[in-house]
């Protein structure tokens, strides 16, 4: 029988992160990261399970050569810590969990061998003793929570040189105990800083230089960053922002510069993209922008949190509109202020309702 690839990616430093950040923000961050593995899956490999933190691939009888391994291994580095990028430089919640989440790290375990398979529930699941072997290797003496881990096995069927050293890869012999079985196996850390990250769309800063159309500060007996984060989860919209059919977001994503959703009334859709814009120290902020509401060219509107106390804070609301047409500014003077106005104040009223509630 012919041997199959056995490949694991696993997030480090896992079980610390959940346990010590907020449970919905961290479930988010690891599935986000999963995905992108998933997505940066160039070898067809096929997924036989999710484990919680990792990922378990194989390839059935078929092992590619050790220039596609290594190519795949570089390619789910890359999207791993250029995802983690994203994350630190478009973040907006201050919560631990999105504040800790650059420092996960990511290791990859490769083994080689025969398989079998069961049937469960429909799905194909591959078992035996190199699958129980690939899986113990993820618990070794390595000094690193960031690298590549080759199997003897596998890097034989590769034809690969046990000191095989690259711009990225420099290899180390190492071996362990597994059940009185010694599994011997090459390993390389991976200096994230020699990865050539994508580049991925840069937030927008706006730059103001006018008084707010309008603005409405209110006092909420709740935390800021409670409150902050009622604001930018979308999943909340809906019970503090009324007269909207419903709210279409991506709901395995956590709010972050760039991020996008849709406002549908009265079967109109409206884009709104989160930006951002300076604030004073000590205060958060959130903002979003629509070109999508006529006869406004740009509408902007940025919530301002300030905190008065661990369990209260202000939030001030404020919007700016840009129109290009003297016929539009005297629409919204004298037809559309009031409206926004009224809504305004009602959408914090309810907020606070919500929030203290």
């Amino acid at each position: 029988m012919l041997k199959s690839l056995l490949f694991i990616p696993d997030i480090s430093g896992f079980t610390k992160f959940v346990q010590t950040t907020e449970v919905e923000h961290s479930q988010h961050v690891i599935a986000e990261l999963l995905e992108i593995l998933i997505a940066s899956n160039t070898q067809k490999l096929q997924l036989a399970e999710v484990e919680g933190d990792a990922l378990f691939f194989y390839k059935e009888q078929d092992i590619p050569s050790q220039e596609k391994l290594l190519a795949q291994v570089e390619t789910m580095y890359t999207a791993f810590y250029g995802h983690l990028k994203l994350l630190e430089k478009n973040r907006i919640c201050p919560c631990n969990a999105c504040t800790m989440a650059p420092q996960l790290e990511l290791k990859i375990v490769a083994h080689c061998g025969e398989i079998q398979s069961l049937q469960v529930q429909g799905n194909k699941k591959p078992f035996g003793e190199s699958v129980i072997e690939t899986h113990r290797l993820l618990k070794n003496n390595i000094d690193s929570d960031n690298y590549i881990l080759i199997s003897d096995e596998l890097a034989s069927e590769l034809k690969m040189s046990l000191g095989y050293e690259s711009r990225l890869f420099s290899f180390r012999e190492s071996a362990e105990n597994y059940d009185d079985k010694e599994i011997k196996f090459i390993y390389s850390e991976v200096d994230k800083e020699l990865l050539k990250l994508l580049p991925y769309e840069s937030p927008t800063y706006v730059e103001l230089d006018k008084k707010p159309n309008l603005s409405y500060t209110i006092q909420i007996d709740a935390s800021a960053n409670e409150v902050l984060e009622i604001i930018t989860n979308y999943r909340y919209r809906g019970d503090w922002v009324k007269g909207v059919d419903r709210f279409e977001y991506n709901e395995g994503e956590i709010t972050r510069l760039g991020s996008e959703h849709v406002c549908v009334i009265n079967g109109k859709h409206f884009n709104f993209t989160t930006v951002t814009k300076d604030v004073d120290p000590g205060k958060m902020i959130y903002g979003e922008l629509t070109e999508s509401i006529p006869p406004i060219d740009k509408f902007y509107q940025f919530y301002t949190l300030e905190s008065l106390t661990e369990n209260s804070c202000t939030v001030t609301c404020e919007t700016y509109w840009v129109t290009r047409s003297l016929i539009k500014k005297l629409i919204i003077a004298l037809v559309i202020k009031k409206h926004f106005k009224k809504n305004m104040k009602n959408s914090l009223d309810n907020l606070k309702a919500f929030t203290e509630k």
